[in-house]
C-alpha cells in the first residue's frame, strides 16, 4: 500500500482541485478535481505515474460520483501480483472458493483410489511452480485420472463444492485441485488409409510422433517441448510451433474432441470426418481455451505421411531485409517442399553456443547478423535436394544470403535443430529472462527487437528468434536478476507496439495468468465481452482455471 499513498501524493502535487481528499475505494484512490480533464494532462501524468506504480500501471481517468466529475487514479485489483523480484509469484486467492477438507480428500480417494490422489509434499511443490519459476501456486491437491468418467465424476463433485481446478499438463497449478492427465495415455486407433489418429489427452507430442514414424505418419507439430508436452495441452493452447508453415494450426488438423465441462457432462465430438456442417462446430471453442472451458480428454487428429526425403540448410544472412526477400523466394521456388522456416539473430546464436554443451556454429569462419533453417520434406530424394541446392545457389548469387551449409546427416541435421530449440533452455541460464510471444506483420518483426535493444541500452540484453514463416517473434530480454525498473520500460511499451502495429501479444503460448489483463491489446471490448459470456455459460462457477485467459473484471 506504500506505493499507492505515494501514486497519490503525486498526483496530488500536479492537480488543483477544490478539495483534496481522497475518496477511499475498494480498486484504488479518487481525487476529487476540476470539472473537465484534457485529454494531453491524463496522457501526461499517466506517463509520470508508470515511474511510480510500473506493475499495477495506475490511470489517471475521470468519472461521475454523485453527480461530480472526479480525477481518479484508477489501480487495477490484481488477482496476483507478478513480481520480478523473486524467484516466485504468488496469486491472490479468491474467497469464493471452497477450501478442501478430509470429505473432499476421501471422496476423491473413493473414485480415484490412494495412488491417485497425491498430497505429497515435494510432488505438490513442483506441480505448483511454473517451469521458469515466475509463478507459485497453492494447490493441496493433485488428482490423476484414468478415465473420461473419473474426470467427469471429479468436476462434477468440483463444481458443486466450488472447488477450483487446474488442468495440468505442465507446471501452472495455482490454487484448489490441480488434475493431471498423464495417466490417460491410450492412443485409441489410427486409421491407416487417411491418417487419423485417436488417443486420450495426456499422451506425450513426442510419444505420438515415434508411434506414428513407425507407422508412416507424423504429427502436424513439432515442438521444443514435445518430450514433455501432452497433446490435451497443445490443443487447449492451439499449440503452433516448426511444421506450421507447412501443415498450419491444430484448428485445421483436429477433427474431433471429447471434452468435460464444468459441471461434469461429457461432450462427445469425437469424430473423424474431414467434413461435417451439421450446425455449429463445437471443438473450436475448446481449441485454444486454455482449459478455461473444459478439459479435453479425447482427441483425433489429421496426421500427414512421413514422406521420404528430408533436406534442411543453416544459413547466414548479413540484414533483416535479406531475410523477409529470403522467405519470399522460398515459399516462390521451394513451394510445395517447404515444411520449416526459422530465424534466429546472432544473440540468439552466441547464447545457445555459450550455455549449451556439445555445439557449435556450423558456420565458423565469420560472425553474421541473421542465421535462418530452411527445411524441405518431399517424396524425391534427389529431386528434393537438387531443388534446395539450386535455390540455396541463386540467393547466394543475390546476395540473400552470405554463407551456408547442407546437413548431410540425420546428426548433422539434429545438430542443427538443437541449436534453434536450444535458445529457450539457454535463456534461463543466464539469469533472468523476461519472455514475450509476439506474432507480428513480417516486415515489422524485428522493428520491435531494435527499439527495445536501443529502449534498454546496457540493462539488458536482446535476442529475437522465431517462426518466421509465421510472423511469430519470441523475444527474450536478458539480464542478471529481475527488476522493476528494467520491467517498467519493458511494459507495457512491448504491448502497446504490438497492438499499435495491429500485432498479437500471444502468437502461441497463450495468455494464461501473466497476459489475461492484457488481453484488451488484441482484442475489442466487444470480442472480449462475448468470450465472458460464453465462459459464464459454459463454466458459471469459474471452476476451471481461474484467473487465466480473461480478466477478472469481466467475469
Amino acid at each position: 500500500m506504500e506505493r499507492y499513498r505515494r501514486a497519490s501524493q503525486f498526483l496530488l502535487r500536479y492537480v488543483s482541485c477544490e478539495t483534496r481528499s481522497l475518496s477511499k475505494r475498494p480498486c484504488g484512490s479518487s481525487i476529487a478535481g476540476q470539472s473537465r480533464i484534457q485529454e494531453q494532462f491524463i496522457r501526461e501524468y499517466n506517463t509520470k505515474l508508470r515511474n511510480v506504480l510500473p506493475h499495477s500501471m495506475p490511470r489517471v481517468c475521470t468519472r461521475t460520483v454523485q453527480g461530480s466529475r472526479i480525477f481518479c487514479l484508477d489501480i487495477p485489483c490484481g488477482i496476483q501480483g507478478r513480481s520480478y523480484s523473486s524467484a516466485a509469484t504468488y496469486a491472490r486467492r479468491n474467497p469464493s472458493y471452497s477450501t478442501l477438507n478430509s470429505s473432499d480428500i476421501t471422496y476423491f480417494r473413493s473414485i480415484l483410489g490412494d495412488k491417485n490422489v497425491v498430497q505429497d509434499e515435494d510432488r505438490l511443490s513442483a506441480a505448483n511452480t511454473d517451469w521458469m519459476r515466475k509463478y507459485k501456486g497453492s494447490s493441496q491437491l493433485l488428482l490423476l485420472p484414468k478415465t473420461t468418467e473419473e474426470v467427469s465424476k471429479i468436476l462434477f463433485y468440483c463444481n458443486s463444492r466450488r472447488l477450483a481446478v487446474v488442468p495440468q499438463g505442465g507446471n501452472t497449478g495455482l490454487v484448489g485441485v490441480i488434475i493431471n492427465m498423464a495417466s490417460m495415455d491410450k492412443i485409441i486407433s489410427l486409421d491407416k488409409v487417411n491418417g487419423i489418429l485417436t488417443c486420450e489427452a495426456g499422451c506425450i507430442l513426442e510419444n505420438l510422433n515415434n508411434y506414428l514414424t513407425s507407422e508412416g505418419f507424423i504429427m502436424p507439430l513439432d515442438l521444443g517441448a514435445k518430450g514433455s508436452c501432452q497433446i490435451g495441452g497443445n490443443v487447449s493452447t492451439n499449440a503452433g510451433g516448426l511444421r506450421f508453415i507447412r501443415y498450419g494450426s491444430l484448428h485445421g488438423n483436429i477433427l474431433g474432441l471429447e471434452v468435460v465441462l464444468a459441471n461434469g457432462t461429457v461432450l462427445d465430438m469425437l469424430g473423424t470426418l474431414r467434413k461435417d456442417n451439421t450446425g455449429y462446430d463445437l471443438k473450436h471453442l475448446f481449441i485454444g481455451s486454455e482449459g478455461s472451458l473444459g478439459i479435453v480428454t479425447k482427441v483425433s487428429i489429421l496426421t500427414p505421411a512421413k514422406l521420404l526425403s528430408t533436406n534442411l540448410a543453416f544459413l547466414a544472412c548479413n540484414d533483416y531485409l535479406s531475410c523477409q526477400k529470403l522467405l519470399f523466394e522460398a515459399k516462390r521456388e521451394l513451394g510445395e517442399v517447404l515444411s520449416a522456416f526459422e530465424f534466429m539473430d546472432s544473440h540468439a546464436i552466441d547464447l545457445v553456443l555459450g550455455h549449451l554443451e556439445g555445439l557449435r556454429n556450423p558456420l565458423p569462419t565469420s560472425s553474421y547478423k541473421f542465421y535462418v533453417l530452411i527445411e524441405t520434406t518431399g517424396s524425391d530424394e534427389s529431386y528434393d535436394k537438387a531443388k534446395l541446392e539450386a535455390f540455396l545457389l541463386r540467393s547466394m548469387e543475390c546476395a540473400l544470403v552470405s554463407d551456408g551449409v547442407i546437413a548431410q546427416d540425420i546428426s548433422q541435421a539434429s545438430t542443427f535443430w538443437r541449436i534453434r530449440e536450444g535458445i529457450s533452455e539457454a535463456s534461463v541460464k543466464l539469469g533472468a529472462v523476461y519472455k514475450y510471444d509476439l506474432s507480428l506483420p513480417v516486415e515489422k518483426l524485428y522493428d520491435i527487437v531494435e527499439e527495445m535493444s536501443q529502449r534498454l541500452g546496457d540493462m539488458a540484453k536482446v535476442v529475437g528468434y522465431g517462426h518466421l514463416g509465421d510472423g511469430n517473434l519470441h523475444l527474450n530480454i536478458l539480464t542478471a536478476e529481475y527488476s522493476d525498473d528494467i520491467l517498467a520500460k519493458i511494459e507495457p511499451f512491448v504491448y502497446e507496439w504490438t497492438s499499435m502495429h495491429r500485432g498479437s501479444i500471444s502468437a502461441e503460448h497463450g495468455l494464461g495468468l501473466m497476459k489475461a489483463d492484457k488481453i484488451h491489446y488484441s482484442k475489442s471490448s466487444e470480442t472480449v465481452q462475448l468470450m465472458a459470456s460464453i465462459k459464464k455459460l459454459l463454466d458459471p462457477n469459474c471452476i476451471l482455471n481461474p484467473y487465466k485467459v480473461l480478466p477478472q473484471s469481466v467475469l
